[in-house]
């Protein structure tokens, strides 16, 4: 990456366009941990905080994608808690797979996000308009986002990236407001 002013700068002009975010799972929306029991049973990791982060992106009208390699249930049942519409499972080409969503949205590759966390994300990434990753992404795919995270996948990131989006398309504060006029006042 270039200087982090710089990119700090592009990167938010890239977010200032998008439309939509399209993200990894494993790694990105969870830690990247399996837990696998002795009938075969998969459990994932999710972080509420990151479910916020997208619901915050769905409130400000940007849609939600998920695309992913693997197949699973868990991903069916979190994506329908957090009204994700678009879920893309067992996708041998994530970039390919990235294109025909954009196309099908009608959203230039210019105004998509994608995040993702490890080397089979990098195609996808290179053809978004802004690419990001998590902080603990193997350094070759943080050296080709544009913007990355200061916590790791599943533990804040995509929250993290969300309100970087907003902030960008100056949407956080009025997001922040609806949120804050019930709260009492901090002292």
């Amino acid at each position: 990456m270039k200087g982090e002013e710089a990119s700090t700068g592009e990167a938010a002009a890239r977010a200032a366009r998008v439309r939509l975010v399209a993200l990894d799972v494993d790694g990105t929306l969870t830690d990247g941990r399996l837990h696998i029991g002795r009938d075969g049973e998969a459990m994932k990791s999710f972080s509420v905080r990151d479910g916020f982060g997208l619901a915050l992106l769905r409130e400000a009208r940007i849609r939600i994608a998920l695309v992913t390699a693997r197949r699973s249930t868990i991903v069916e049942a979190r994506a329908a808690e957090l009204r994700i519409d678009d879920v893309l499972q067992a996708v041998p080409d994530k970039a390919q797979a990235l294109r025909e969503l954009c196309e099908k949205r009608s959203v230039a590759l210019a105004e998509c996000a994608f995040v993702g966390d490890d080397w089979p994300d990098l195609g996808a990434m290179s053809v978004a308009g802004l690419a990001a990753t998590v902080a603990d992404a193997p350094s070759e795919v943080r050296e080709r986002a544009h913007w990355v995270s200061t916590l790791p996948g599943g533990r804040g990131a995509v929250r993290e990236f969300a309100e970087f989006v907003l902030r960008a398309r100056g949407l956080f504060d009025a997001a922040f407001a609806r949120y804050a006029a019930g709260a009492p006042e901090s002292r």
